[in-house]
């Protein structure tokens, strides 16, 4: 058991790192469901997973391999067209077996996978936070233009072409900032952990919410909620960061019980 003061001394950059991460995963969670791309949130960790691991055994930093993959995934989505969680499937597939054969080929690449796939958020550093940072402020700066633009496109899809408006910067500033929440997020919390913040959240607060804004407001609380009791059980309980936040966000699900409004 650690007293207040050492807990707030060890793991102030990590808990903040991980507090900011929850807040932009769990929005882009809710804009993955408004797309019916939900998928995505598993999908790409795992290619950003085995990015990492490739980047290990070529010489490459880990952050930048794993940014490469998700790119190169995400800009091979884009070329095929309209996504469906079926595309975000295979990358789910693809991305766990070549992580695991990877890093089965590298004593160093095991490690490594093992904490991508696991989640490392103790040993975020002040690059962790300052990336999280940024993606941060970019969500902030754009979030009024981003959603208008999504919430319009999902039910209305032909007004953008109707009104010769461009889609395709809203389209890429959403790549951009999926692309940077499933990184960061993957090297940070662990692939699985990072999906259970882009899935449950949102999934739980549109079942209950009467409007997207009253279901953003509510993502948030129980993405937050979440993960300060999972970071403060975790470490007061001395249990694994990863499972504890997956297990309650699984508990958090119970609220799905209540009947929709």
């Amino acid at each position: 058991m650690m007293d207040l003061e050492m807990l707030t001394e060890l793991f102030r950059v990590p808990f903040i790192t991980g507090l900011l991460l929850t807040v932009v995963i769990t929005l882009t969670g809710a804009w993955l469901r408004l797309r019916e791309e939900w998928l995505a949130g598993l999908g790409l960790p795992h290619i950003a997973a085995a990015g990492g691991v490739l980047g290990t055994l070529i010489g490459l930093p880990v952050t930048l391999s794993a940014f490469l993959a998700t790119g190169a995934a995400a800009g091979v989505k884009t070329l095929a067209g309209k996504a469906s969680n079926n595309h975000f499937a295979l990358m789910l597939i693809l991305g766990w077996g070549a992580a695991l054969m990877l890093a089965a080929n590298s004593y160093q690449g095991e490690m490594i996978g093992e904490g991508l796939l696991r989640g490392q958020i103790y040993f975020s550093t002040l690059n962790h936070l300052y990336g999280v940072l940024g993606l941060g402020l970019l969500v902030l700066c754009s979030f009024s233009w981003l959603n208008r633009r999504l919430l319009v496109q999902q039910f209305f899809p032909d007004h953008h072409s109707a009104n010769q408006i461009a889609s395709w910067p809203h389209e890429l500033l959403f790549a951009v900032i999926l692309v940077s929440a499933v990184v960061l997020g993957t090297l940070s919390l662990g692939a699985l952990p990072a999906f259970a913040l882009f899935f449950v959240p949102s999934w739980v607060a549109f079942g209950l919410a009467a409007g997207w804004k009253q279901g953003l407001i509510l993502s948030l609380i129980i993405g937050i909620s979440a993960y300060i009791a999972a970071f403060l059980l975790a470490i007061l309980l001395d249990q694994p960061f990863g499972p504890t936040l997956t297990l309650l966000l699984s508990a958090v699900c119970l609220l799905r019980l209540i009947p929709a409004r």
